[in-house]
């Protein structure tokens, strides 16, 4: 069995980014820790709501300020990825690799 080398070198990119993946989870994580504050900060839950009329307990008011919390906590968070993200791509450098290819012909 013959092998076939391919051998060149190259110039590449390198720098290193941010996960946005653990930034939006952070954000959301966030979001929902100051919802859960925001809920058992203000106790009004025996009074009716004067837009609506209803009582609504505690788990719903948490409901609804979570839907809010949580969007804002993912954008403040992906923002913040973002502007790492562009502070790492000034940071950049280039390196040189020796880019090897190996190709095994059958018989």
């Amino acid at each position: 069995m013959a092998e076939h080398v391919d051998d060149h070198i190259e110039t590449v990119r390198v720098r290193r980014a941010p996960k946005m993946s653990v930034f939006l989870l952070l954000g959301a994580a966030l979001g929902v820790f100051v919802a859960m504050i925001l809920t058992f900060a203000f106790d009004g839950s025996d009074q009716a709501s004067p837009n609506t009329g209803f009582v609504y307990s505690q788990m719903q008011v948490f409901g609804f300020v979570t839907l809010i919390c949580v969007p804002i906590g993912i954008a403040l968070f992906g923002f913040i990825a973002v502007m790492l993200d562009r502070r790492a791509s000034r940071h950049a450098r280039d390196v040189v690799v020796d880019h090897e290819t190996v190709r095994g012909e059958s018989e």
